[in-house]
Parts: structure tokens; C-alpha cells; sequence
């Protein structure tokens, strides 16, 4: 059964109000189609009156609201990927939840993580949606992640679109991953990417690199890399 941890102190909420109304895309990731219901107001979103306060008061953006290219490169990895039955994962920044939704679809069990209220919402929905229960919802800070909680595996896809994404993504990191766990994140290649792979150097976590393409079904393909993180290096 699925369940929700309480978050430790007030965190972003976006308005139903500036959402609109939602679609239903299918989205195919090999052989694999999975249902995403999505804001179909994504566009306009960030003009919302409400949207632009928050912004002002803590530099916060839903960008959660739309289904981005490295989500569909996380999703790829994870259903060619052979795991564990019942293997732990959390979902760093899941917006919409696909790269959740196709771990489900492969036998783990996820928590789908996110700073704001109402992408929870929408992951919980789309992992409903596709006819999965087996997971939770944990609503976190970067700089505030739940205390004595680790994850063989960690799960996040294009977090680091600002320079200032990348030292709190790497801490929390090392605060949630199991000694023995491994962290995907893809990124589509933004110029913060440097910045990612010098902190993961200059912390000591090994890490190596694989060229990635993903797109919508008739659309532009976009080129991307993924990341396999570790604590230490793997025993021989």
C-alpha cells in the first residue's frame, strides 16, 4: 500500500488554479507505454499571479508542470535494466513521476520526492494511473531530507538546470544513498553539467558517463548523459 511522510516544515504548494485542465499523453519508453497526466496550462503557468509571488519570495518555479526529455532518458535506463524484486528507490524532484512509474513497472518500490505539494500529486496519480500502489509520497527540502533514511538507489533526472541545483543535489546524495546504493541522474546536457561532474570529483564520489537520446514520438530528439553515482567505488 502506498503512504504519505509528512514533510518537516512548510514547503511550495502550486494553485490548482494556475494549472488548467489536465491531459493524458501516452508516452512510449521501449515496449513500454505508460499514461502521464500532465497540466495542460504549462505555458502559461509561470504568468500566474499567484506562480510569480512565490517566485519573488523564494525563487521558486514549477517547473515540475512539463515532461522533460531527460525524464524520458531516466525512464529508458530503468526498464532495460535488470533489478532486484522489491528494490528500494527514491525519486528525487519526480515531477510528473515517469522515471517512478517505469521503476514500478519493473518491480521496485518508490518514493516519489519532490519540494512541491502538487507535483506529489500528480506522481501519485500517474503511478495510479498506470495501475501501481506499491509506493509512497515524501514532500523535501534539499537542504532539509528526512533524518535516518537511506536508498540503495536514488533516482533524478534534469535537477541541475541551475548552477545553484548542483552542491545541495550532491549533499543530499551523499546523506540518502546506502554505502552499497548506486544514483542515476540523467541531465540533458546544460551548461551546469560541468559543474556536476567537478563536485562529484572534488567530493570523492565516483562516477561514470553514458551518452543518452530521448524525444516525443515524431519529435526532435534530444542528446543527453547519464550518471552513475556512487559513494565509493565498486568492490572488485
Amino acid at each position: 500500500m502506498n503512504a504519505d511522510i509528512p514533510p518537516a516544515r512548510a514547503m511550495p504548494v502550486t494553485p490548482e488554479e494556475a494549472l488548467g485542465p489536465s491531459v493524458c499523453e501516452q508516452v512510449f519508453v521501449d515496449e513500454h507505454t505508460f499514461l502521464i497526466e500532465r497540466p495542460g496550462n504549462s505555458d502559461t503557468l509561470f504568468d500566474h499571479p499567484l506562480v510569480r509571488a512565490a517566485f519573488a519570495a523564494d525563487q521558486y518555479l514549477p517547473y515540475w508542470a512539463d515532461l522533460w526529455p531527460a525524464a524520458r532518458m531516466l525512464a529508458k535506463v530503468i526498464v532495460r535494466e535488470n533489478w532486484p524484486p522489491g528494490l528500494e528507490a527514491l525519486e528525487i524532484g519526480c515531477g510528473l513521476g515517469l522515471p517512478g512509474v517505469a521503476a514500478l513497472s519493473r518491480g521496485l518500490r518508490v518514493t516519489f520526492s519532490d519540494y512541491d505539494a502538487t507535483a506529489l500529486r500528480y506522481a501519485a496519480a500517474n503511478a495510479a494511473l498506470n495501475g501501481f500502489d506499491n509506493y509512497a509520497t515524501l514532500q523535501m527540502d534539499w537542504n532539509h531530507p528526512p533524518q535516518g533514511v537511506q536508498f540503495p538507489l536514488l533516482l533524478a533526472s534534469d535537477l541541475i538546470y541551475e548552477m545553484r541545483n548542483v552542491p545541495p543535489l550532491v549533499a543530499l546524495i551523499k546523506r540518502l544513498l546506502r554505502p552499497d546504493g548506486e544514483c542515476l541522474v540523467t541531465d540533458q546536457d546544460r551548461v551546469p553539467s560541468h559543474v556536476l561532474r567537478d563536485t562529484l570529483a572534488a567530493e570523492g564520489l565516483p562516477f561514470t558517463t553514458q551518452t543518452l537520446r530521448a524525444g516525443e514520438p515524431g519529435g526532435r530528439r534530444m542528446k543527453g548523459t547519464l550518471y552513475r553515482i556512487r559513494l565509493s567505488p565498486p568492490a572488485a
